[in-house]
């Protein structure tokens, strides 16, 4: 069985409990698999589900996940592979169906999307046009700044995806997305995708990884992984610690001037 966002977002949890840390979040429209196992019939009131998009795996508010049919989901599904998507933090689609707004965030795949318009189960919905990016955008280093530009001071929040918060993964996840990059959800997942490159070999749109390892240590294997972030070029990174910004990147790692020192250690870079 199969279910959709029509939420703005929606927490994904490491348990069926409002208070449960958040794993992740599904984004409107996006669907996910619920998962039947002996887990998954704890409470009446939670789903066990894995995300399409992703293979992430959470708890979910059953009234916050839509059921689709098997016919709605081929037809849906097949809608979304070609969809365009929402390129800003933030944008507003009105539903044709009774006026009522949502708030989309960056990284939304719109279904049936043309001039300004989208269709999901049926309801239509309007939005405006300049927000929306038909397809991927070409990765060099002019498009990926003026694409990260607005995300700038995102606060980070651990499992968030989303323009009031987001985690590392999180972030390099939709950002890249934008540029037609999947990526899977976690920092040390993400590191088991692409081709490892040189820091001198490193280009705008590769993924440079960190661990807490001591700075003498070497690379850390995957499982060792805790950050990531986007090289815009061999000496800067962007990157979500407290908040998103750009910072230094050389060899040893990320160097934070507000505090005088290194606040990552770089493990290894992937290109894409």
């Amino acid at each position: 069985m199969v279910g959709i966002s029509l939420h703005s977002i929606i927490p994904v949890r490491a348990e069926a409990r409002e208070g449960a840390e958040q794993n992740t979040q599904m984004l409107f429209g996006e669907l996910a698999e619920i998962v039947e196992s002996p887990k998954s019939k704890v409470k009446s009131r939670w789903r066990y589900v894995r995300l399409e998009s992703d293979g992430q795996e959470g708890w979910v508010d059953a009234k916050m996940l839509a059921p689709m049919t098997d016919e709605e989901y081929s037809a849906y599904q097949t809608a979304y592979a070609h969809s365009a998507m929402v390129a800003f933090p933030m944008a507003l689609a009105m539903s044709e169906n009774n006026g009522q707004t949502i708030p989309l965030t960056a990284g939304t795949r719109l279904a049936n999307y043309k001039d300004g318009q989208f269709e999901v189960l049926g309801v239509r919905f309007r939005i405006d046009p300049s927000m929306v990016i038909t397809s991927p955008l070409e990765m060099n280093e002019q498009n990926l700044l003026r694409a990260v530009r607005f995300f700038l001071n995102i606060p980070y929040l651990w499992g968030g995806k989303n323009a009031f918060g987001m985690d590392c993964s999180g972030f390099t996840q939709v950002v890249l997305s934008l540029f037609g990059k999947q990526l899977l959800r976690n920092a040390s997942q993400q590191a088991t995708q692409g081709k490892p490159v040189s820091l001198a070999e490193a280009k705008a749109g590769d993924l440079a990884f960190f661990d807490h390892v001591g700075l003498n240590d070497g690379a850390a294997a995957p499982e060792k992984i805790t950050h990531v972030g986007i090289v815009i070029d061999p000496t800067r990174i962007i990157h979500c610690s407290g908040r998103v910004k750009v910072e230094k990147l050389d060899e040893t790692g990320i160097y934070n001037i507000e505090q005088g020192g290194y606040s990552h250690h770089l493990a290894s870079i992937v290109t894409l």
